[in-house]
């Protein structure tokens, strides 16, 4: 998928296992630059969970996976965002996403967001598309304000919804 400035890349569970295992691989496959949010600790075993998840469900991958969020201009990776799971039996999916530090409010996460969803609320099944951001957290609901989610739950953390 493309936006303006982003390739926005699925990766396959090969993909995935790669970035865990062999970046430099894995850089060379998709001929980029890696330089988003280290991939360690809690980050690096969503990672591989998600990894497991897309291997055992290949048809469905693009729900279980990440995807590199890739300038244009020099095949930099910025950041990753991703489906957290299939739609649910009401038709909701949930999206997460990050970006490195250095890539921060330069739209490229509003840009790739609203591309995701929009793929998304294409698909058969997906009727709403949901986010969870920190309470203290005002880019990231910026984010989805921009994109036309509305907050519909707060309590310990603030749920979104488009």
């Amino acid at each position: 998928m493309e936006t303006e400035r982003l390739h926005l890349i699925p990766l396959t569970a090969k993909q995935l296992k790669l970035w865990t295992e062999n970046r430099p691989a894995l850089e060379k496959e998709l001929n980029c630059s890696y330089q988003a949010a280290p991939l360690e600790g809690l980050f690096l075993e969503i990672v591989k969970g998600q990894t497991e998840k897309a291997a055992s469900d290949e048809a469905n991958y693009r729900y279980h996976t990440f995807w590199f969020l890739v300038r244009k201009t020099d095949r930099m990776v910025v950041g990753a965002a991703g489906f957290k799971d299939v739609p649910d039996g009401n038709g909701e999916i949930e999206i997460g996403y990050g970006l490195g530090k250095r890539f921060e409010h330069n739209g490229y996460m509003t840009e790739a967001v609203k591309a995701m969803c929009g793929w998304a609320l294409e698909q058969k099944g997906i009727a709403h598309i949901i986010a969870e951001t920190d309470i203290d957290s005002p880019a990231s609901q910026n984010i989805l304000k921009r994109c036309g989610f509305s907050l519909y739950k707060q309590e310990d953390t603030c749920w979104w919804r488009l």
